[in-house]
């Protein structure tokens, strides 16, 4: 007997900056993913980030053209 199980597609959004970098906690807040930088830090050190696909618990870490970050089922892909 064979199960099907469907994986739940990810939204993904584009985050445009104009700088070189963003510091990831800077993202969630411009992607309106979080309210402030506190919860920003939360959500960063209690594992619920994944930066490229990995979790990733530096708040501070930059993001370049072409990284991503995924937080609550959203996949933001950051653009110049």
């Amino acid at each position: 007997m064979k199960i099907k199980v469907r994986i739940a597609d990810k939204k993904h959004e584009r985050l445009q900056i104009v700088t070189d970098f963003i510091r990831l906690d800077s993202a969630l807040k411009l992607a309106n993913a979080v309210s402030s930088g506190g919860e920003a830090k939360t959500v960063v050190l209690d594992s619920m980030v994944k930066v490229n696909g990995e979790v990733c618990l530096q708040r501070g870490k930059k993001l370049r053209e072409g990284d991503s970050f995924e937080f609550s089922g959203v996949v933001y892909e950051v653009t110049k």
